[in-house]
């Protein structure tokens, strides 16, 4: 009887809708009904009302969009015989609706996410078996060194925990490569990285061949290991001391559990955060899928496998024949295939581990162009409508999670659409200015309204069309790359560690100032074409609106690709904690009030001691969060500053034996808290007008900041031209 009424009062809600959506009325009575719109959600977003009443203001919302696309549909295009204004006015029309389509899925997904988990029963005396892969290419030996420290560091029975590092940078195949420097690197890697394993009491594996990419190498792996359980984390992803005990309990409850995944955090800003320099006050691009989206997923069964970062059950990979290898994404798509053999996942929405970004725009492109690709590859060859064993919900959830990254197509459109008025007078719309603003800039608040509604805390105004930006110009050559030959693209190995030690352009930084200088023609010929033709003032007022806004997002990603040099080549991590500092046998209380992977900064007591200089050994000696015991670990004073008994010094970790790893890797990693700390204190939401305004201030100084880096690089390069 309840199955019949609620589908009753879902079809007469429907019917309502449809009503609505269809109800011919004049442009006034659309104005007012959207004013009225915008109040009520506005009024609900204020009263910060959740439950039922989120869905109240997205409801709202939703009828509207469906109002927009019915007048898009029925009043907009441009008749079929006229082919120079149909077809681009047909592209436009079509990147609406696939932008119409993700808002749809992204309601279906997070409109009522799940609240975060909270840690079950941690008994250690019934804990499985742990095999813990931490897969490498080319990455550097201390790096390698403090995530695998971190990894032995992690609170569990040590019996029961195996650590490995599966090395492709060491493989048979390299070592005899027929290039005899690169075979002599490998030879050196291979050597070096044994022994570091052997110190730190890791498992060292490599492989006869460099196949199949990263997932080979978990195969690998897996076939050379017999734990219950496998955590993955990449070679820059160094874990907490208590991952493990946060996460392996899921599996004693769900025996169909495949995958408990936790969110990637990061310690050093994208470059995107780094140029802009947000990242202290704004929350990271990733944020919005680990903290929001990642727990929508949840709620369908449909949260997937990242790359690192998670736990995997053993059996679950054996009846899947292990990680998927077919694109070169294998997270997600084994995550797919495990889903369709009818098993589970679980979302964990706490940090455990930290690691890096890629510290340069061109990284920053290359790993997005290798998911982008990955999620292509997926949808030709995988194609989740259709993929066997999946429920409707998790079709849903994967079809949003691939059929995002073709934003390089609506994004294009969007940006020179136009310009086909501004250069060609090709009417592309169908419609009066008036009409324009009254349906479509609705259609544009409404929506910025249901982002606000669902990401608030999470995606401020505007930064999701600047990512968006800063990534279509070179992301849509791969998307069609990978289209066209769904086969050809191969696992690319992301740079890590890097730095940009002088400020300048980066390469790939081009076309972005050649797009903002036509848009910047297209706004002139706006207004040429006002003052020239005042009968078409109100289209054309529209249309250079659109344009500008699109010059505002384009001025602001000359900044994005601006690159700030960095004058620490590894971030830096506010800590407090007590210690003592030694040096020449004399010990002297001290507190560490920040640390990186390379050193730290404290504040030494050091009472009337003088003997201080720069290049002198000392130790450092603390308690660490593991269960090693009081310890000393070696550092070098690279800068002091003494103000009366107190002095602030900056030392260089100089490790000289296993333990030291363990030690700086207990400094940065060990603590959980800090990293949950960081993200709340980000976490604020602005508001839609306020965050407009903050984005028109930071759009106008990234523009100005851009255009002075291009005008020094041309005066270096005509500098060196002249030379």
């Amino acid at each position: 009887m309840r199955t019949v009424i609620s589908a009753a009062i879902w079809a007469a809600a429907s019917a309502m809708i449809a009503l609505l959506v269809t109800l011919p009325i004049n442009t006034r009575t659309q104005l007012i009904a959207s004013i009225m719109v915008v109040l009520v959600m506005s009024i609900i977003k204020l009263l910060n009302a959740e439950g039922k009443w989120r869905l109240v203001a997205l409801s709202f919302g939703t009828v509207m969009v469906f109002r927009y696309v019915y007048w898009r549909t029925t009043n907009t295009l441009p008749p079929v015989n006229q082919l120079e204004n149909f077809i681009p006015g047909l592209l436009v029309y079509l990147a609406e609706m696939y932008s119409v389509v993700m808002l749809g899925l992204s309601l279906f997904v997070v409109a009522m996410p799940l609240t975060p988990r909270k840690a079950g029963d941690r008994n250690k005396g019934e804990l499985p078996t742990v095999d813990v892969f931490v897969p490498s290419y080319n990455e550097d030996e201390v790096l390698l060194a403090n995530t695998l420290a971190a990894a032995r560091n992690m609170d569990y029975p040590p019996e029961k925990l195996t650590v490995w590092l599966l090395d492709d940078g060491g493989t048979v195949q390299k070592r005899k490569s027929a290039n005899v420097a690169d075979a002599r690197a490998a030879e050196a890697r291979y050597n070096s990285l044994r022994q570091l394993c052997e110190e730190l009491g890791v498992k060292y594996l490599t492989r006869e061949r460099n196949e199949h990419a990263k997932a080979g190498n978990l195969n690998n792996g897996l076939a050379h290991s017999t734990g219950d359980l496998i955590a993955v984390f990449d070679a820059d992803h160094a874990p907490t001391r208590d991952f493990l005990l946060e996460t392996v309990h899921f599996f004693e409850k769900e025996p169909k559990l495949f995958l408990v995944q936790t969110p990637h955090f990061f310690l050093n800003p994208d470059p995107v955060e780094r140029n802009l320099r947000t990242f202290e006050k704004m929350p990271s691009e990733n944020e919005m899928f680990y903290g929001i989206i990642q727990r929508g997923l949840d709620k369908w069964n449909a949260a997937f496998f990242c790359g690192s970062a998670a736990v995997l059950n053993r059996k679950a990979l054996e009846v899947s024949n292990g990680f998927s290898g077919v694109s070169i994404t294998e997270d997600c798509e084994t995550a797919l295939d495990l889903h369709g053999l009818g098993w589970h996942s679980i979302y964990v929405d706490r940090p455990l581990i930290a690691g890096l970004q890629p510290a340069t725009f061109a990284s920053f492109i290359g790993q997005r162009s290798r998911w982008a690709q990955g999620m292509m590859q997926i949808l030709r060859f995988r194609f989740p409508p259709l993929k066997r064993g999946l429920s409707f919900p998790q079709r849903l959830c994967y079809m949003s999670s691939t059929l995002f990254w073709l934003f390089p197509f609506p994004r294009t459109i969007f940006l020179f659409a136009p310009l086909f008025y501004l250069f060609f007078d090709l009417e592309i719309f169908t419609s009066s200015g008036g009409e324009f603003l009254v349906y479509s800039l609705t259609y544009m608040v409404v929506n910025m309204l249901m982002q606000n509604y669902l990401y608030g805390s999470f995606r401020w105004p505007w930064i999701s069309e600047l990512y968006e930006y800063v990534q279509t110009v070179h992301l849509l050559p791969a998307v069609v790359s990978v289209m066209l030959n769904p086969s050809k693209p191969t696992f690319k190995v992301t740079a890590k560690d890097e730095s940009v030690s002088v400020s300048r352009l980066s390469e790939i930084s081009r076309p972005f100032f050649v797009i903002f200088c036509v848009l910047v023609i297209a706004f002139i010929m706006s207004v040429y074409r006002v003052y020239t033709e005042p009968y078409k003032a109100d289209v054309t007022l529209v249309v250079g609106g659109w344009n500008l806004l699109n010059i505002i997002i384009a001025g602001c990603a000359l900044g994005v690709v601006s690159e700030r040099g960095e004058r620490q080549s590894s971030r830096r991590i506010r800590v407090s904690r007590r210690c003592e500092f030694g040096v020449d046998d004399r010990w002297f209380t001290a507190t560490i009030e920040d640390v990186s992977v390379h050193g730290s900064a404290m504040q030494v007591y050091t009472e009337g001691f003088k003997d201080l200089a720069v290049g002198k050994r000392g130790l450092i000696r603390f308690q660490p969060f593991s269960d090693l015991p009081v310890s000393e670990l070696p550092v070098e004073i690279r800068n002091f500053e003494s103000l009366g008994d107190v002095t602030t010094m900056g030392c260089r970790y100089t490790p000289e034996k296993p333990t030291d790893h363990r030690l700086i890797a207990d400094l940065i990693f060990a603590n959980s808290s800090q990293w949950t700390q960081f993200q709340t204190s980000r976490r604020k939401n602005p508001g839609l007008l306020r965050g407009t305004i903050w984005f028109l201030g930071l759009a106008a100084y990234q523009t100005t900041r851009g255009l002075a880096y291009f005008l020094k690089d041309l005066g270096r390069s005509r500098a060196g031209n002249e030379g």
